[in-house]
């Protein structure tokens, strides 16, 4: 019995242990999962749109982002098959250990069989009964031959226990065998991607190099056009900012005076940091903040907000509730919508029509206009920027 109890603690360990290193992998899988998705989307709204004219270097940019991602699939394969290596070793040890188990007890088994035929043989119980010298020494023969069977009994369950616990230990390495030839083929796969993007990325390097002068003029006059419009949106916050303290009658200040109801809402907003909803479903081609260029050396791009990817004929939507603060028109025709979440403001650029109003209340998630999308790339993009009062904000850090 003590056996029998010994070995189930041991089970119950393995299962613990092997639940540890299955939650690793888990998560492996869903990392794994999930950047596949992400080369899916990248593939969908950056490559498979048509262009009438390319540029290579946005052309770079997004094969440079595309090889990131593969390259992160790849490490993540490698650690999920490492993972696998480890169930797999230890399943093959602790088989090994089971067999032996069960070898040893079905040997006992035989043994104790091929004794009580033998004592069966000599004699019969009844006789074993009759022979004994008094009622007491009886008793205690009749009660032995009972323990002697519920023996034999648990002996023979224990064997039938073990030998399931073979077969479902057999059955999950062969699952993880299989598994793990599926994640050498994906990685066969992904390497031989990542080949073929790296040869297109020398091209595009070389032809940017051929016409180096002709690509940075390009970039730069991009960025002193970005530095124009960033001022302009800076200046016109800080101008609704004076207008909205100014009807208030509160003094000047660089920050939105709030009302008790814009107060409430400004402690939801700050409360729903990193949960607020993405303004558009797509992919972040560009992140916020001052980036050293990728083919340039010595060249900085400074990013205001986030650039995001989306399918073409998408809508953005308020990442929470709000009013609408300011509608912009630019030169080229696009618009951009302000929404003003008490001393906080979502800024949504880039949209060739606008849904909604000046002063219009906004419910998170409610759509604000539709993206433009650029007839010559095919690109469909938003530039979402945040605002605390005059600051600007990492819009990464408050979304999902």
């Amino acid at each position: 019995m003590k056996k029998f109890h010994f070995c189930s603690i041991i089970v119950c360990a393995f299962l613990l242990s092997l639940s540890s290193f299955s939650q690793t992998r888990k998560e492996l899988e869903k990392k794994r999962s999930e950047l596949k998705k992400e080369i899916e989307q990248v593939n969908s709204l950056l490559f498979k749109t048509k262009k009438q004219k390319s540029n290579a270097l946005d052309d770079l940019k997004d094969l440079n982002q595309k090889i990131s991602i593969r390259e992160r699939l790849i490490e993540t394969i490698e650690l999920e098959a490492k993972e696998l290596d480890k169930e797999i070793k230890k399943n093959k040890k602790q088989l090994d250990n089971y067999n032996k188990e069960l070898k040893t007890l079905k040997e006992s088994y035989s043994d104790m069989v091929v004794k009580t035929h033998k004592s069966k043989s000599l004699q019969s119980k009844t006789m074993f009964l009759l022979s004994s010298e008094s009622f007491y020494q009886a008793y205690k023969r009749v009660k032995y031959m009972q323990q002697y069977n519920d023996f034999r009994k648990q002996q023979g369950e224990e064997i039938i226990v073990k030998t399931k616990e073979v077969e479902k230990l057999n059955d999950s390495l062969l699952d993880r065998k299989k598994i793990k030839i599926r994640l050498i083929s994906e990685e066969k796969s992904n390497k031989e991607e990542i080949e073929s993007d790296k040869k297109e990325q020398e091209k595009l390097i070389s032809t940017i190099k051929n016409q180096e002068s002709k690509y940075k003029k390009t970039l730069i006059d991009k960025q002193k056009e970005e530095k124009k419009v960033a001022a302009k949106i800076d200046k016109l916050i800080r101008e609704a900012i004076a207008k909205s303290n100014k009807e208030k009658g509160a003094k000047k200040s660089a920050e939105f005076s709030l009302n008790a109801e814009e107060k409430v809402l400004l402690a939801n907003f700050e409360q729903n940091k990193g949960n607020l909803p993405w303004p558009v479903k797509g992919i972040i081609t560009r992140k916020f903040g001052v980036q050293p260029h990728p083919t340039f050396p010595g060249i900085n791009i400074n990013s205001t907000g986030l650039h995001i990817a989306a399918q073409e004929n998408s809508d953005a939507r308020s990442i929470f509730n709000g009013k609408v603060l300011i509608i912009q028109k630019h030169s080229d025709g696009k618009r951009s919508v302000y929404v003003q979440h008490g001393n906080y403001i979502s800024v949504y650029n880039s949209l060739e029509n606008v849904y909604v109003k000046k002063g219009d209340a906004i419910k998170t998630g409610e759509k604000l206009g539709r993206i433009f999308t650029d007839k010559v790339t095919g690109k469909t993009k938003l530039s979402f920027v945040l605002y605390k009062n005059t600051t600007r904000l990492n819009p990464s850090d408050w979304i999902q």
